[in-house]
């Protein structure tokens, strides 16, 4: 059941790239000088990680879960569970993010609904942001502060690629997506 399923994700994104370097390409490259460029670019996200609709076929890859939902605190919606795969940190490749996102499905399990990419800045400093990435003819929101302890300052892009996100393509988080309760970490409570 699983190979059929994957197979036919995977057959999906290939005519969807099929689709985008095709005469939609030229309509797209028309509208403006990079969105061409772009549309290719998410058609070779879409099918790199059309398998990893299957969870398990992103844990195999290395995409190692969290335990918790991420939610935006202050209320504008959720990451959902990150998987993160650090060898693909400092990747700018569409076909290798560094993290999926996932939510629950209803079903006790996970739908896949979005991608990052992570680059560290190379000089650490906040204040400066020569060596910002671009993708997708967008780019990447930062530099920020590790959002853990040990993750250098970075700089981040997210596709909200399987899931539509009604504030942006590329916004950090989606009103969409949605943890429940008691999935999300836990703060710490103040002394």
């Amino acid at each position: 059941m699983a190979r059929p399923l994957a197979l036919a994700l995977t057959t999906a994104a290939t005519l969807t790239l099929a689709a985008v370097t095709g005469p939609a390409a030229v309509t797209a490259t028309a509208a403006g000088p990079d969105s061409g460029r772009a549309a290719f670019e998410r058609a070779l996200t879409y099918r790199a990680t059309a398998p990893y609709h299957l969870h398990a076929n992103a844990v195999r890859d290395g995409y190692v879960p969290d335990t918790y939902c991420v939610a935006d605190r202050a209320g504008s919606g959720a990451l959902g569970y990150p998987h993160f795969n650090h060898a693909l940190d400092n990747s700018v490749d569409p076909a290798k993010p560094a993290a999926l996102f996932y939510e629950d499905d209803g079903k006790g399990g996970k739908r896949l609904v979005g991608v990052q990419w992570v680059v560290y800045d190379r000089d650490q400093n906040t204040a400066t942001d020569e060596d910002r990435p671009t993708l997708f003819g967008t780019p990447f929101k930062g530099p920020n502060r590790g959002n853990f302890p040990g993750q250098p300052v970075h700089y981040a892009l997210h596709l909200w690629l399987w899931k539509e996100n009604p504030k942006g393509l590329h916004q950090t988080f989606n009103p969409s997506v949605t943890c429940l309760p008691g999935t999300t970490r836990p703060q710490p409570r103040p002394a």
